[in-house]
């Protein structure tokens, strides 16, 4: 059995790959137990591996390096792939209130580990692996990690103070929502009701409306866009004899005709005083000459056709089918003109089923071309990013040059390049699968490697005073959120289950968002997790950078 043993202890290629996929599956399996609706999930990983490597099985520590770092590079350029697209766009209107709470949060848990530290004479770098700990956010952990390797230097109690701090921050998370909850009497059914009615605000809407109003007679609809700023699609027009037609652009609109269109529910009632009267869309007939009208989902595969306008390719001049929306990863846009089309988009249409064939192959309509890897701007990306950051940035008061570092340099390319890529005809597209795929295997391998080498000293840092770090944790988390909680109800009066999803994506944490969705029927949460989760990522990992660079 003396084979078996060197398999296990002799420390090459072979036993860290061993060691590697044994912590991560088995971390990957305790991740499905849940306690009370509660899971910790891929942390399991973590644990699995600072267990193994606390009894001797410690893997060679230049492949736990590479592996660690690769990993890392891997799960924050699928993140910011990800999130890249809605970045910008969510700090507009309201989620611009909903990212300046989760700013605040991330602040006051940046202030509150500094204080610590301070009061308790704990080093700075310690306290930031308790901080990463206790906002549940390992890309931070990786990118401290990072700052003092670049700095040449090294600390044994980053990663254990992750680990310590992690569990309770988790329970933490949610725990503070409920108290809030307590606090102001919020009745969860009522909230429910008020989300569910709120809910389909932001979905687009179908009418039928009767045009009455004199100052639009006779103008065109290419006209209405250019004076009128709401966005809304006209599919279909009766006229005032009974003729029915599909309209381009350039068709004109009279008194008395019957307009069929497309609009977003908040821009209901301006579209209405804008046109006349609403009608019910049941009681009027929308066929064209006894031909059924189809509505149908065309994906759009064709690489040439990344990043051009829908007026550009002409579909509903040439092809007589009206694009009346787009459905761009689970979101949908009112179509307009002007709107980009990008590679995986779903485009409905609405025309005869042959024209909407003619119009389907002009987009493709092919999920096997999507079905096709594109690992060019993932490659390319991710060569651009860690160059990025390597580039050294000299700050006044800041002994060592500040670099963006794997983490920061490769997240901040994935999002500008998922982002502009597609203006520049470059296609970023990956499918929600593949994307999840690079991101879990990055993550599990970082997360594997970081246990296998921070194990070996676990227990004599918790026995050495290391208990102490567990309080600390709960402190850094329960506070930012109580204060940031209270202050959403109190004076914002935002719903209990956008300042429960708010919270979520302030810590980046997915068990807390997957706990909200089990106690909510209505989508409040997953949004406002979705809208501040970009920026938020964006500053969890640089503020764990920053933290490192004034302990130095």
């Amino acid at each position: 059995m003396d084979w078996l043993k060197n398999v296990f202890l002799t420390q090459n290629v072979a036993q860290s790959v061993i060691l590697l996929a044994l912590t991560i599956s088995v971390g990957l399996y305790l991740g499905k137990f849940k306690f009370k609706g509660i899971s910790l999930g891929i942390t399991w990983i973590l644990f699995t591996g600072i267990i193994l490597s606390h009894f001797g099985f410690i893997g060679d520590a230049k492949i736990m390096g590479f592996v660690k770092d690769f990993g890392l590079i891997l799960f924050v350029y699928a993140i910011g792939l990800q999130v890249g697209p809605s970045f910008f766009s969510s700090l507009r209107k309201g989620g611009l209130k909903l990212n300046m709470l989760a700013l605040m949060i991330v602040v006051l848990g940046c202030l509150s580990a500094a204080i610590i530290g301070y009061v308790t004479d704990t080093d700075l770098a310690t306290m930031t692996g308790i901080m990463t700990g206790a906002v549940t956010n390992t890309p931070a952990l990786g990118a401290a990690q990072q700052t003092l390797n670049d700095a040449g230097l090294k600390s044994d109690f980053l990663s254990s103070a992750y680990a310590v701090a992690y569990p309770l921050a988790v329970i933490g998370i949610i725990f503070i929502p409920m108290i809030i909850k307590a606090i102001f009497r919020i009745d969860v059914k009522k909230e429910e009701q008020i989300a569910r009615q709120n809910s389909v605000t932001s979905n687009p809407s179908s009418m039928a409306i009767k045009v009455t109003n004199a100052g639009i007679d006779g103008k065109s609809i290419e006209a209405l866009h250019n004076v009128y700023k709401t966005p809304f699609v006209i599919s279909r027009i009766r006229r005032s004899d009974g003729s029915l037609e599909r309209p381009d652009k350039s068709s004109v609109i009279h008194i008395n005709d019957i307009v069929r269109m497309v609009t977003l529910k908040e821009h209901e009632q301006e579209v209405i005083l804008l046109l006349g009267e609403l009608l019910k869309t049941e009681d009027i007939e929308w066929d064209i000459d006894h031909g059924r009208l189809e509505s149908k989902r065309i994906v759009v595969t064709k690489k040439e056709l990344q990043g051009r306008t829908l007026g550009e390719l002409h579909i509903g001049t040439l092809y007589n089918v009206t694009v009346v929306r787009i459905i761009r990863g689970g979101t949908e846009l009112v179509a307009s003109a002007d709107t980009q089309v990008q590679l995986g988009d779903r485009v409905v249409g609405v025309g005869s089923e042959e024209n909407i064939q003619k119009a389907a192959n002009v987009l493709g309509n092919s999920l096997k071309r999507l079905e096709a890897p594109n690992l060019i701007p993932i490659f390319t990306g991710i060569f651009i990013g860690v160059i990025v950051g390597l580039i050294p940035f000299k700050f006044p008061g800041i002994p060592q040059p500040v670099k963006l570092g794997l983490a920061g340099g490769s997240l901040i390319v994935a999002i500008l390049i998922s982002r502009f890529g597609p203006l520049y005809k470059v296609v970023t597209y990956t499918t929600t699968s593949a994307n999840m795929m690079i991101r879990d295997i990055g993550i599990s391998l970082f997360l594997a490697a970081v246990g296998l080498t921070a194990g070996e000293n676990f227990v004599d840092v918790i026995i050495s005073g290391g208990y102490w770090w567990v309080l600390y944790g709960l402190i850094i988390t329960v506070v930012p959120i109580f204060i940031v909680a209270f202050i959403s109800r109190a004076i914002f009066k935002l719903p209990y289950f956008t300042i429960v999803g708010m919270v979520a994506g302030a810590h980046t944490d997915p068990p807390a968002l997957a706990f909200a969705n089990e106690n909510s029927e209505s989508d409040q949460p997953a949004v406002a997790y979705a809208t501040v989760y970009p920026l938020t990522m964006f500053l969890r990992i640089f503020s764990a950078q920053i933290l490192i660079l004034l302990s130095l």
